[in-house]
């Protein structure tokens, strides 16, 4: 049986709905056709080129991706410009593309609830509430919620790196026990107050410097950066099972790492 974009849009919609985006976001479809037949899905945390050319290599007629390619305006769509060639691509070759970002962190059963589950914390409210939902409860971006035990800086550290399936974080230790935790996968920068507010002796995230774990552990938080994809590379698999379970006619790949190497 096929379905065109447009039926798998609103089915995506209905528990991620794009009015729980922040003002800034830009979820939804970013090129592309409503009425496009979708035999195959690519899904992946960015579109990048590599994506962009499996994509094209796989016959693929959607890709689903966590971040936008396009957050503002652009002037014009041409080859002088990568997001303008990637663009191009995707429209030659009849590919759509649609984002499903900060409505995805946002919602319930969202980025915040898996991470947390993987985590084995037991989640009890946003770290910041952004909006309610139809049934007047809280959402919003990142978590707050206990561990099962306390563990020290380094225990946690290690079962981020066990349960994300990452070779490195990095963290900085205020040398204290660890059982609330505030967690903002991705990009925490400008969160960090709402982990003092909440009280938690661990802030989890990605995009830290080195003097927000200074300035962290003088609050006596320890901070844990496991970077910006460290986290959230988990939507691509996490998607992969829903729009199988949803669509099971539709063939669904993932691609995952991108551009992400160690020494």
């Amino acid at each position: 049986m096929a379905f065109k974009t447009a039926e798998i849009f609103e089915c995506i919609e209905k528990s991620y709905p794009k009015s729980y985006a922040l003002e800034w976001d830009n979820p939804g479809l970013t090129c592309g056709r409503m009425d496009k037949e979708v035999n195959k899905v690519l899904i992946a945390l960015d579109c990048t080129d590599e994506v962009v050319e499996k994509a094209i290599d796989g016959g693929f007629d959607l890709v689903l991706t966590h971040h936008p390619m396009i957050f503002g305006a652009i002037k014009n769509v041409n080859d002088q410009s990568f997001i303008g060639r990637r663009l191009l691509k995707l429209i030659s070759h009849d590919i759509s593309l649609y984002a499903m970002h900060t409505n995805f962190d946002c919602a319930k059963g969202g980025m915040g609830t898996i991470v947390a589950e993987r985590m084995g914390v037991a989640e009890l409210c946003p770290m910041e509430v952004t909006s309610e939902d139809e049934d007047g409860s809280k959402i919003g971006v990142g978590f707050f919620g206990e561990l099962k035990e306390e563990m020290s800086a380094r225990e946690l550290s290690e079962l981020i790196k066990k349960q994300f399936g990452l070779e490195l974080v990095t963290y900085y230790d205020a040398k204290r026990p660890i059982k609330r935790i505030a967690c903002c996968p991705g990009s925490g920068r400008g969160m960090e107050k709402f982990a003092r507010e909440l009280s938690a002796d661990a802030f989890i995230t990605g995009d830290m410097g080195h003097h927000d774990g200074i300035d962290a552990v003088a609050d006596g938080i320890s901070l844990i950066d496991a970077g910006h994809y460290g986290l959230e590379h988990i939507f691509a698999g996490y998607m992969a099972e829903f729009v199988g379970e949803h669509f099971p006619d539709i063939e669904v790949s993932t691609y995952g790492r991108e551009m992400r190497s160690f020494v």
